[in-house]
């Protein structure tokens, strides 16, 4: 896969489809690779017609780790942002917007259909609202904006999300039975559990790369971003939010308030879905991205619809 320099860091991504087509931007969440995005979801979206890149985030995968940075102080960086001050971090969510706007003009891509997933979707979000000019359309999927006030995961999910996992280098076995017991939490109930597909993507992701203190420098990134609404105000494209009933991480509301302060949003509620993209969804999923993405922009209708799905 190439590589490219841009922002002062080293990119990872890959392409699939026509070089000349419109580009969607696929954004990663919080401390996954790039390779979340399947090769086989990119393919089906490249059929809909689009260039579709997709990208390793700062700290993770193959693109620049932070490893010289020191273990970011969480509860101190609360407390800085609940008292208005900037708190010292790595990077900000800003920043690693500004990979992405570096990505596109390392690859010479004017403009994008932007789609984000988790923190990949706050990440677009600040894409498509401090970047307008680069973007053409925007989705974001189980996603926030970052509102504190919103419902949080219960502390059962936290636990597990945070729960130190074995080295994989010790202990293999150990560590892989951890990612697959974190990915069932998470899961939808509407849709089946592949415990062996997890098994054997978990595994290719730590040969892949493996960074676990990446994890909590994003985590950081996104505690120092604080709340979007107040930017988003500023986003005038077509706009999807797509977000699982069932998600147990990023509760549904939080959907539903990405939705409500941005002009004409449609909200699509999928029923049964967690905070994980089951294959069966794949199809769906490209097939309402590119939907969106020859959405005619039209804020006089209002906050736009909400629609649920259910497979």
């Amino acid at each position: 896969m190439p590589k490219i320099k841009a922002n002062g860091i080293e990119i990872e991504y890959d392409c699939f489809g026509n070089t000349d087509a419109e580009a969607v931007l696929l954004i990663s969440g919080l401390g996954t690779q790039m390779t979340r995005w399947t090769e086989t979801f990119c393919q089906i979206l490249a059929e809909q017609g689009y260039r579709v890149i997709r990208f390793d985030n700062r700290d993770a995968g193959l693109s620049t780790h932070f490893h010289s940075a020191s273990m970011p102080d969480l509860a101190a960086i609360a407390d800085a942002v609940s008292l208005g001050e900037t708190p010292h971090v790595p990077y900000t969510l800003f920043d690693m917007a500004n990979d992405a706007v570096g990505l596109l003009d390392a690859l010479m891509i004017k403009r994008a259909h932007v789609v984000g997933r988790s923190m990949g979707g706050m990440i677009a979000q600040l894409l498509a609202s401090e970047h307008a000019e680069r973007v053409l359309s925007l989705v974001s999927i189980m996603s926030s904006t970052g509102n504190r006030d919103l419902p949080q995961a219960s502390p059962a999910v936290m636990a597990a999300m945070t729960l130190p996992a074995p080295h994989p280098l010790k202990d293999e076995e150990g560590y892989l039975s951890h990612c697959v017991a974190f990915s069932q939490v998470i899961a939808g109930r509407g849709y089946p559990f592949d415990e062996s597909a997890q098994r054997d993507q978990a595994l290719a992701d730590v040969k892949r790369a493996y960074n676990p203190t990446g994890f909590w420098r994003q985590i950081a990134a996104i505690a120092a971003t604080g709340d979007l609404r107040s930017r988003l105000a500023n986003i005038n494209v077509p706009t999807l939010v797509i977000h699982g009933s069932d998600d147990p991480l990023v509760p549904p509301e939080a959907g539903n308030d990405t939705a409500a302060n941005i002009k004409g949003a449609e909200l699509l509620i999928v029923e049964g879905m967690g905070h994980d993209l089951s294959p069966s969804l794949f199809g769906f999923l490209a097939g309402v991205i590119a939907e969106n993405a020859r959405r005619m922009f039209n804020p006089v209708n209002g906050p736009g619809v909400t629609r649920p799905f259910t497979a």
